[in-house]
């Protein structure tokens, strides 16, 4: 459902169709998470190109801020708290 909204507020924010996606997800997630969030990008309708851990993701708006290479749409959606 997280992901089928976030295509859809994607898609209507550039008013065009979203069909791929990368996605973070925890650095502990094993196989069997890692499919099942696949499964779920599937279902909303997204491709999952690949997956990056949550640690790399938070450096991805700071990159792409520090870099002036046009225009870029990116979106990312921190779900809960990790816990220690």
């Amino acid at each position: 459902m997280v992901l089928g909204k976030m295509k859809e507020t994607a898609e209507a924010y550039l008013g065009m169709n979203i069909s791929n996606a990368v996605v973070a997800i925890p650095a502990c997630f094993n196989d069997s998470q890692r499919q099942a969030t696949r499964d779920a990008g599937t279902i909303a309708g997204l491709n999952i190109l690949s997956f990056v851990n949550d640690a790399t993701a938070v450096a991805i708006p700071y990159a792409l801020n520090q870099k002036v290479c046009g225009e870029r749409n990116v979106v990312f959606f921190k779900s809960g708290r990790r816990k220690r």
